[in-house]
């Protein structure tokens, strides 16, 4: 039931709790990118100095693509039942999934945050804007009330994300819609279209930024939610719904948000420091309390399902306690890490562009192993070897690991990021490799995301085909 405390954790889900069907996987993923925010990514996007037409294309390829990772993981969930990290040791070895288990946590760890402290900030602006209150009580308040109903999803678990990811769908389905109504006769369609095109690096920029902020920041998570489901779902579907669902709501704001962000540069700009009280600034006063209630739900759906991986990735870093302490503990430190975003950092865009290109290149290496791995696959994983050092994944994969560790350190010497001073020391192979240095054109493209993913992946296929026919020769 939804109100009980979900008792799994690492296990492989009983063979009597399997149930449901690949279609049930849509709720939780439309309503986990629902979110406003997605409206803001054309703000974001647009600051690549792409055109119009070009940042549809990037967009629409970066969410698609990166989901679709995302629906091949979900599809190690229904062979395995079991969650992202305990299915990855089948690559990485039963204590060399170590490592990408300390990525997912704090890649997790880190949205949820994120998402919390927007949620915070929209609700603070938009009471501002009616008069209710609107400074520092009122985000206190607020992110108190938000981290309470993410930190109970977390706690609770399976039943009640689900349950919750369902109500969130349909509400901010309809709400979002109406928005986008509203706000139409903003869009200034000549503005639009006089965008100039951007440059190749440009472009490949805007493609990689869309990649780490959708699917590549969801796929460590994605078997958490198919590892319920019946042995028998067809694989097509679990593929396929995933990424469907997890695509549709961010092309379709996407667009309505470039139209915004074009039409109005000084929009764009206010965007980058409160994403989600801008673009309410553009509403008439009597839907200001229904665009603040679909801006904290689509939020708090996505950071629900951010919380409950949290904890357990913390738990397959071997964290020995019951889920929901795990859950709970995370919860602590994204509260902490919203009260610096909220009241400390001078804008919300540095912060973030930082967070999701320095994260973005090993989980990207990460995944190009994992999916590498799933592909060289043929049958279900050896349910029982999967918590057994010594069963047919080992205890340390080292060719795997070596393709993170080296697929970061190319990574983060092609990309920067010119927000956040504190990662200045990124990009350290741009001028060596005779791409301008940092300073260069293709210093804002952050090839280190794509390096990583194809390393990693290449690499596998190459140097892990043999091992995965002996441990499934066993």
């Amino acid at each position: 039931m939804a109100t009980t405390v979900e008792t799994n954790a690492l296990n492989t889900i009983d063979e009597s709790e399997r149930h449901g069907r690949p279609r049930d996987l849509f709720w939780p993923w439309f309503a986990a990118n629902v979110s406003v925010l997605g409206l803001g990514y054309g703000s974001y996007l647009l600051a690549f100095d792409v055109s119009f037409a070009q940042a549809v294309v990037v967009g629409v390829v970066g969410i698609v693509v990166s989901f679709l990772f995302c629906g091949f993981v979900s599809l190690a969930g229904r062979r395995g039942s079991a969650p992202t990290m305990v299915l990855s040791r089948a690559a990485f070895g039963v204590r060399g999934n170590a490592l990408p288990s300390l990525l997912s946590w704090i890649l997790t760890v880190g949205w949820e945050t994120v998402l919390v402290s927007l949620a915070t900030l929209a609700t603070a602006t938009v009471l501002g804007t009616l008069g209710w209150g609107g400074g520092t009580v009122t985000q206190a308040v607020t992110l108190g009330v938000v981290a309470l109903v993410v930190v109970a999803a977390g706690v609770f678990g399976f039943q009640l994300v689900m349950r919750l990811q369902q109500v969130i769908t349909v509400l901010t389905a309809v709400l979002t819609a109406v928005y986008v109504v509203l706000v139409a006769g903003h869009v200034d369609w000549a503005a639009v279209a006089a965008i100039p095109p951007g440059t190749a690096p440009q472009v490949v920029g805007g493609l990689v930024f869309m990649m780490t902020g959708f699917g590549l920041g969801w796929v460590n998570m994605a078997a958490d939610y198919s590892r319920y489901l019946p042995r028998s779902a067809s694989g097509r579907g679990v593929v396929g719904w995933t990424t469907f669902g997890a695509s549709l709501p961010p092309v379709l704001l996407l667009v309505a948000g470039l139209l915004l962000a074009g039409s109005d540069p000084a929009l764009a700009d206010a965007i980058g420091a409160d994403p989600i009280g801008a673009l309410a600034t553009l509403l008439p006063t009597w839907f200001l309390v229904p665009f603040m209630l679909v801006a904290l739900a689509g939020l708090v759906g996505g950071a629900a399902l951010d919380i409950y991986s949290s904890g357990l990735a913390l738990l397959a870093l071997g964290l020995p306690a019951p889920r929901w302490v795990a859950a709970a503990l995370d919860g602590v430190l994204m509260v902490l890490g919203a009260v610096y975003v909220v009241f400390v950092a001078d804008d919300f865009f540095g912060p973030f562009q930082g967070f999701l290109i320095t994260l973005g290149v090993p989980i990207a290496a990460w995944c190009g192993v994992l999916l590498a791995d799933i592909a060289l696959r043929r049958r279900d994983y050896a349910e029982a070897d999967l918590y057994d050092a010594a069963g047919r994944y080992g205890r340390v994969r080292w060719p795997a690991v070596t393709l993170v560790v080296v697929g970061t350190a190319i990574g983060w010497g092609l990309v920067t990021n010119t927000y956040a001073g504190w990662l200045s020391w990124q990009g350290y192979l741009l001028g060596p490799l005779g791409l301008g240095g940092r300073d260069g054109t293709w210093a804002g493209a952050n090839l280190g995301v794509l390096v990583a993913l194809v390393l990693g992946f290449v690499g596998t296929l190459a140097a892990s085909s043999r091992a995965v026919r002996r441990q499934e020769g066993r």
